[in-house]
């Protein structure tokens, strides 16, 4: 007995699954465009077009997929790369990432709440990889990251596009 664990790569039957889930989501998205008013606005596109084009999209690669599946399973596919088990604590760093963001954005603004955000999960991607998660100096490394990728999309959304994102300041800069 080897202590490495040999992954089985997935038969046809969830490669199938797979493809059928994919035409279920797109049969949904297809029945969401249609209740969609399709009155063209500018340049004679409606707001119907874009769910449309996902449905459709969603639809043959459904189709492709559980072909593939059927005809002989996906080709040249390769072993799964990771862990035999999940690694749920890694994980929870992940989701308490997530769930900081939507619980703090209204009470200290988009740009600090996504910075938190991108410091969780951080951590808990490079416990999953078997990295050092870091001391303070790889804290303060990752804050300044997410901040200079925060901080942009703020002043993108809020300043070019118009789209009011939750601020600290009154002034919208922060």
């Amino acid at each position: 007995m080897t202590d490495s664990v040999e992954q089985a790569a997935p038969g046809p039957l969830y490669q199938t699954l797979v493809g059928a889930a994919a035409m279920v989501v797109g049969g949904v998205m297809a029945v969401g465009a249609a209740a969609i008013p399709s009155d063209a606005g500018y340049s004679g596109i409606g707001p119907n077009a874009l769910p449309w084009f996902v449905a459709a999209v969603l639809l043959i690669c459904g189709a492709w997929l559980i072909w593939e599946a059927r005809s002989g399973g996906f080709r040249s596919m390769e072993p799964p790369s990771g862990a035999p088990r999940a690694d749920w604590l890694s994980a929870a760093w992940v989701a308490a990432a997530v769930i900081a963001n939507a619980a703090l954005i209204t009470t200290i603004g988009f740009v600090l709440a996504c910075t938190l955000c991108f410091v969780l999960a951080v951590r808990g991607l490079r416990r999953a990889e078997g990295k050092v998660h870091g001391g303070p100096r790889q804290i303060l490394i990752d804050a300044i990251t997410g901040l200079l990728i925060a901080a942009p999309v703020f002043w993108l959304f809020n300043k070019l596009l118009a789209l009011n994102l939750p601020a600290i300041t009154a002034g919208g800069w922060l």
